[in-house]
């Protein structure tokens, strides 16, 4: 081991400085100075920390979540701030191999807070990512930790050449470092957490615009987006030297699945842009598509929600263009109508009369357009009536307000003694002597007569 001096690249150059300093007095004045700086980094970040969480106490959990990592970021950043100006202040005075030294864990607890403040900005409003944001945290905290060590022991570089003479062909043109490969998913995590970020910023700004209407509002934020993502993508492939040419197998794959396999999909979202730059729905609108009936709460790229007394229902846009769509938001009420036979004995006038008392007290049931009946056609069995009312609620469903209508018919016309009537039907049994003689419903054969329900 002769020979070998202590700031060997195994050990690094800050190991070598600490080791011969180690014991000191030098090394105890560095150390003096350090629990200073750090006492004043504290001292200075309290307030500041205190101000950004009285800031924002009243805001969301999302965004106190995300605050709450701005906050620890102030103590590592005021104290490399200050321990970088002692480094250079005392360059020529004292030993600074225990400022080098702190200064690493400083920066990367610094950079590491900024980069959680990014994703809890991006990612924790959506609660379903909650978990993919825990282990983006963790696997961060590892990687940022390996880092520091490997630049402190002094092979971080050994380690990049290493990897860098991994090499994989893309395209069978390109040969790409495994190096590279890792840096470019660095500069895409940053730049997507970048453009993620500024795409947030942009939404909250065109949302709270008064000047532009819900929809365009809508198409503009996603638009953008998704223009910073793509952007964003390629940047950070350009960034690392991988050629974007490589690319264009992928993009035409894309192409023939959007055009075979993906059909459906492509319609919904081109049908869901169409939909928002018409402006033939807006978010509150209730309307009636297919068998659906609800409010308009969430306009998506590729389905509609429509959101009724059931639930919320997923509409896809190919639907909401191909089909008729009745929008009740003119008016805001749905007429709902039931039907009911009453014998042809019964007096039509009093019938009808008494259909309208019917409506009378069933809730959600409308005075104002009134409740009408009408004869609607002669049946078989009877006379075929039909009773309207108006309800101003169908995101409520309208299976109750039919169901109450039917229950006060019939105990109205039982009490006034109208029969509901059912079909009649005649039965002929025709004898063994009149089915060989071929003889079908003469006044000799017996015949009976029965009545079932309809």
């Amino acid at each position: 081991m002769n020979g070998i001096p202590l700031n060997h690249i195994a050990l690094g150059h800050m190991i070598g400085d600490i080791v011969s300093d180690l014991g000191g007095p030098r090394f105890i004045w560095q150390l003096g100075v350090l629990v200073l700086l750090l006492g004043a980094a504290w001292l200075m970040a309290r307030p500041i920390a205190r101000r950004l969480h009285a800031g924002h106490v009243n805001d969301t959990f999302a965004l106190r979540f995300a605050w709450s990592s701005l906050e620890r970021a102030m103590f590592p950043l005021i104290g490399w701030l200050l321990v970088l100006g002692a480094r250079y202040a005392l360059v020529g005075v004292m030993p600074i191999s225990v400022f080098r030294l702190a200064a690493v864990p400083l920066f990367g607890l610094t950079m590491l807070y900024l980069t959680f403040y990014v994703l809890r900005r991006v990612l924790s409003a959506n609660g379903e990512l909650h978990g993919m944001l825990v282990l983006v945290q963790r696997v961060l905290t590892t990687l940022m930790w390996i880092g520091m060590v490997l630049y402190v022991l002094g092979v971080l570089g050994d380690v990049i050449d290493y990897l860098d003479g991994i090499r994989f062909a893309i395209g069978g043109k390109q040969k790409v470092s495994l190096a590279a490969m890792l840096m470019g998913a660095v500069w895409i995590l940053l730049t997507v957490l970048i453009a993620m970020w500024f795409g947030s910023w942009l939404d909250n700004r065109i949302t709270r615009a008064k000047a532009i209407d819900a929809n365009l509002k809508v198409v503009l934020s996603r638009v953008a987006k998704a223009v910073l993502l793509l952007v964003s993508l390629l940047l950070s492939l350009s960034l690392v030297g991988i050629d974007l040419t490589v690319l264009s197998v992928f993009g035409g794959a894309l192409g023939v699945g959007l055009g075979f396999g993906l059909q459906k999909i492509a319609s919904n979202y081109v049908s869901g842009f169409i939909i928002l730059l018409e402006r033939s729905l807006k978010l509150g609108d209730q309307i009636t598509v297919s068998t659906y009936t609800g409010i308009v709460t969430q306009i998506r790229t590729r389905y509609t929600v429509v959101r009724n007394g059931d639930g919320d229902t997923l509409v896809p846009n190919e639907l909401m263009v191909a089909q008729a769509v009745q929008n009740h938001n003119e008016r805001g009420m749905v007429r709902v109508a039931v039907r009911v036979q009453a014998s042809y004995a019964a007096d039509p006038e009093a019938v009808l009369a008494l259909l309208v008392q019917c409506a009378e007290g069933v809730p959600r049931v409308l005075t104002d357009p009134a409740p009408a009946a009408f004869m609607a056609l002669f049946a078989d069995s009877g006379i075929e009536y039909e009773l309207g009312v108006w309800i101003n609620d169908p995101h409520n469903g309208k299976l109750g307000v039919q169901s109450a209508l039917n229950r006060a018919i019939y105990r109205r016309f039982k009490e006034a003694g109208i029969e509901i009537p059912y079909p009649q039907r005649e039965v002929r049994v025709l004898g063994p002597l009149a089915l060989q003689q071929g003889v079908s419903g003469d006044a000799g054969v017996p015949s009976v007569d029965s009545s079932a329900p309809a």
